[in-house]
Parts: structure tokens; C-alpha cells; sequence
């Protein structure tokens, strides 16, 4: 918020100024209305085992309209290159014939599926929803931590969020022209039906869920609810013929687009898990002859896979033939074993992190770690060296954050989501913005005790006043799915990103 002690910055100002105007209580009457709201909508993660309300700081991130161009340019680029790669990968593998990616380092990603090769999925498009998170550097520019392309979770949080916002601060939204994220839901059925398989009139699109016990059900619903379409679980719907169908009070229905939140171990237990009561028995194949598209595309991980992660930006040049507008964080691979060497002699003061990770869980940041979690870090390394990275530490940014009744400095990134309909790529202008609120923390993801903020991105003088009153706080409950709900799987598993 502040470019020296007690100067705001001037996209700042007006939040500054309200703020200053209200006490200590005023601004926990409005927390106490947050959660109010919240716990009513059901708007809850899993921490520790507990359903809790999900944690908004009402002091709002803001993006310049010029730094989000180039925040905005950036997303879509790698998005578009990552597209580009995963049709590669599961076509004809140019990019590895060229030696700009190693091959060994795609077969031997636990995401790379070589049952999807070959699948040519509605409108070339295997990626159509993104999560991009970012972070500030030193230097105040935007870097990329890594990228989510199989289910990337929180666009739920930030839509309420910003509902949340108009409902407990209006009079912040009247100092400020601030750009719509209400319009996520509609842009993201549009894309699904546009990617819908040929000769599909009026698509039917589903949104698949594990269940209740996920701990994005709520998400799972909120998107199902807003785009008006059926929240189905894997025993709806059924594959017939190359075809899949959905269990209805009358009769079946054809599904042409199956929005899957349901990670690829489980959603189909002729080629994956066969023990999977999750997914839908033969929807691969039906997605291969054509008949139905997932979203995503099964095997996207093997492009998220964070070994894979150093190589994006040669992705960038090798598709795109453009120089990358965002960069990477300094990162090392540690199957060659010179590098693993030299990593782990530094292993105090670099980051080190699974590349199967999830929900921050499992890594490791060296200058804050203790002398045994460092020592059984060493082990786990030199027994796996292709499962971990190591990074520099980033010192993450901070903005005012209110924690325990007092303003104090909390560290936070950005996830900005990109919607591809196969003709152009859409971010959305905002994103979640995460909060670490232990302080000294830079661990973000709820599931490790972070929380969030609603992320204002200022609408330039071209744009006109891009906010438009909010609908109101629903009140309705989710729905409920059509049968009782079969147990879903551990809680990370609907966003294996970060």
C-alpha cells in the first residue's frame, strides 16, 4: 500500500483515506457481518480436519490498470504456449525430436498419460480453465511461482469475495473504478460450449464433482448454480456406444461437455484406478471418439508438473517465436546430480519443493527450517531426485492485513484464471490473491492456514466504469447432488496445484 513510510501509493489513496476514517470496532462490526455472510452461503474450506468459513481480509489488493496489462498479457501468453505444448506432447512431439524438453522428463512425469495420446479434443482446446500464481519480487515485478492446468480451484472465492466486499464496504466502491469478476461464470460456459463436440446444437454441460466431502464442493456447486447446468457425480452418468449419458427423473440425457473436477486418477477406471467409483467408466473413449469433452483435458498435468515448470519459457519462444513477458522464479532440476550436489550443500537457504505437491504441503523453505527437517529433506532428495526442485526464496510482497484485532504486514501471491475457448484466452480481471496470516509466513493455501483478499483491478480511462451493482448475497444453500454422496477423495485432491 505504501511506497515509503506514510505515502500511499496513488492507486491507493482513497482506500487509505476511508480507512482512516473508521476505529478499531467499525472495522470488526464489518468482519463480524463477513463471516456472517459467509458461514450463512456455506462459503468454507477444510483446515486440519474442520469446516471452516473461508478467511477474506477486508483490506482489498489493487492492481493499476497498467500493471494488470501486463499481468493480463503475460497469463495469456503462457496459457497459450502451455495449450501448444500439450498438443505436442500428445501428438507428434516436435518440441522433444528438437531437444528443447527432454524426453525423459515428460515419460517419467507421474501425469504424463499415454493413454491420451492421440485423443483430439473439440476446438484443439485441453486447457480451459488456468490458474497462474504469481508473485512480486524484490524489485516489484510480477514473477510466476507455477502454473494449474488440470483443476485449478478458488475462481468461487473470488467471485464472493468481491460480493462480500460490496456488501460490507459500498462506500470503498464509490471512490474507485474497479473492472467485473461477476462475469467468470458466463465466460466459462461460453468457452464450454464452443469446444462442445461438432454437430452438438445446443451442448449439455455437467459439472462433475467427487462429492460433498471434496473440499471444493462449494465451488463445485457455486459454479454449477451459476452457469445454470446439472452438478452430477460419477454415478450420473453413464457411457453407452462411445456416448455419455446422464441419469435424469426421465430418462437418460446426452452430455456433450463434462466439466471434470474429479482428478485424472479417478475419473476413469477403465484406464486409470480401477477401483475409481468417482468417475465414469468409459468416458476416455468417448472422448476420443469424439463424442464428449472433458474440460480439462485429461494428462494436463504433465504440463504443471513443477520439473516441467524451468522449460516454459523455451515453450514460450519455441511456439510462440515471443520473448516471455513474465518470468520464472530461479529454479533447479535435481536429477543431474552436479546440481543436486550443489543444491543440497546450499539446502538452507534455497526452497525446496515436491514436485507432486500439493497445497503447499511438503515443502520445505531451507533458511527457516530446523536442523532435522533439513536432514530428512537430504534423504528424501537423494533417494528421489526427479521428484523435487529447488528454488530461490522469493521474499514475497506484503500488504496491510488485519489479524488478531491490528493492521500488520502479511506476505501474499496472486492467482489470476484464464478461460481458452479455443479462439482467444480471457483472464479474468483480478484473480485470488492468497494471504499468508501467521506472521513471517510464506505459506498461502488455506488448507496451511492462509486466507484471502478481494484483488480490485482499476478499470483504465478507455474502459469506463466497469462495476455494475452486485447481485446480492445468496442465501440459497448448494445443491444437493441427485443421490447420496459416495466419499470423495482426500481434500487437495480437486486442485492438485498449490
Amino acid at each position: 500500500m505504501f511506497s515509503a513510510p506514510d505515502e500511499p501509493r496513488s492507486h491507493y489513496e482513497s482506500l487509505h483515506e476511508v480507512l482512516g476514517t473508521l476505529t478499531r470496532d467499525d472495522f470488526e462490526l464489518r468482519c463480524a457481518a463477513r463471516d456472517r455472510a459467509f458461514h450463512d452461503q456455506g462459503i468454507t474450506f477444510s483446515h486440519s480436519g474442520e469446516e471452516r468459513p473461508f478467511p477474506l481480509d477486508l483490506v482489498p489488493r489493487i492492481i493499476a490498470a497498467d500493471e494488470w496489462a501486463v499481468v493480463e498479457a503475460g497469463v495469456r501468453q503462457r496459457v497459450l504456449a502451455l495449450e501448444r505444448f500439450l498438443g505436442d506432447m500428445y501428438g507428434p512431439g516436435e518440441i522433444l525430436a528438437d531437444g528443447v524438453v527432454p524426453r525423459r522428463l515428460v515419460a517419467s512425469s507421474s501425469h504424463f498419460h499415454r493413454c491420451v495420446a492421440g485423443l483430439d479434443p473439440a476446438g484443439g482446446v485441453r486447457v480451459h480453465v488456468a490458474g497462474v500464481d504469481l508473485v512480486r519480487d524484490r524489485a516489484g515485478c510480477f514473477r510466476v511461482l507455477e502454473d494449474n492446468l488440470r483443476t485449478p480451484s478458488g475462481i468461487s472465492y473470488v467471485v464472493e469475495n468481491r460480493r462480500a466486499m460490496t456488501h460490507v464496504f459500498p462506500e470503498l466502491f464509490a471512490s474507485h473504478r474497479i473492472r467485473r469478476v461477476a462475469d467468470y461464470p458466463q465466460r466459462l460456459l461460453e468457452a464450454f460450449r464452443a469446444t462442445a463436440p461438432p454437430g452438438a446444437d445446443d451442448p449439455c454441460v455437467v459439472v462433475l464433482t467427487p462429492g460433498i466431502h471434496n473440499a471444493a464442493y462449494f465451488e463445485h456447486s457455486f459454479l454449477a448454480r451459476q452457469m445454470g447446468v446439472e452438478l452430477v457425480e460419477g454415478r450420473d452418468l453413464v457411457c453407452r456406444d462411445q456416448r455419455v449419458f446422464m441419469r435424469t427423473t426421465g430418462g437418460e440425457q446426452r452430455v456433450d461437455v463434462v466439466y471434470r473436477r474429479v482428478d485424472d486418477d479417478f475419473l476413469d477406471p477403465m484406464h486409470f484406478r480401477p477401483e475409481s467409483v468417482l468417475g465414469c467408466a468409459g468416458i476416455l473413449n468417448a472422448a476420443r471418439a469424439g463424442n464428449v469433452t472433458i474440460a480439462n483435458a485429461p494428462g494436463n498435468g504433465v504440463a504443471d508438473d513443477k520439473a516441467v515448470y524451468p522449460y516454459v519459457p523455451a515453450m514460450i519462444e519455441y511456439y510462440l517465436g515471443e520473448v516471455p513477458i513474465l518470468t520464472n522464479v530461479e529454479t533447479y532440476r535435481l536429477e543431474n546430480t552436479e546440481v543436486c550436489q550443489w543444491a543440497l550443500d546450499r539446502i538452507d537457504s534455497l526452497v525446496f519443493k515436491p514436485v507432486d505437491g500439493s497445497g503447499g504441503k511438503g515443502i520445505v523453505i531451507g533458511p527457516s527450517a530446523s536442523a532435522v527437517t533439513l536432514e530428512d529433506l537430504r534423504r528424501k532428495v537423494l533417494a528421489d531426485p526427479r521428484g523435487w526442485i529447488a528454488q530461490e526464496p522469493v521474499a514475497l510482497s506484503t500488504a496491510p492485513t488485519f489479524v488478531d484485532g491490528a493492521m500488520g504486514a502479511r506476505h501474499l501471491d496472486l492467482r489470476p484464471f484464464a478461460v481458452n475457448d479455443g479462439r482467444d484466452v480471457w483472464v479474468v480481471p483480478g484473480g485470488l490473491t492468497r494471504v499468508a496470516l501467521p506472521e513471517a509466513s510464506l505459506i498461502v493455501n488455506s488448507s496451511q492456514g492462509g486466507g484471502s483478499k478481494d484483488t480490485w483491478v482499476l478499470a483504465a480511462a478507455d474502459h469506463g466504469r466497469e462495476l455494475s451493482p452486485s447481485p446480492p448475497l445468496s442465501t440459497a444453500p448448494p445443491p444437493m447432488p441427485t443421490a447420496a454422496p459416495a466419499l470423495g477423495p482426500l481434500p487437495e485432491q480437486d486442485s492438485q496445484q498449490q
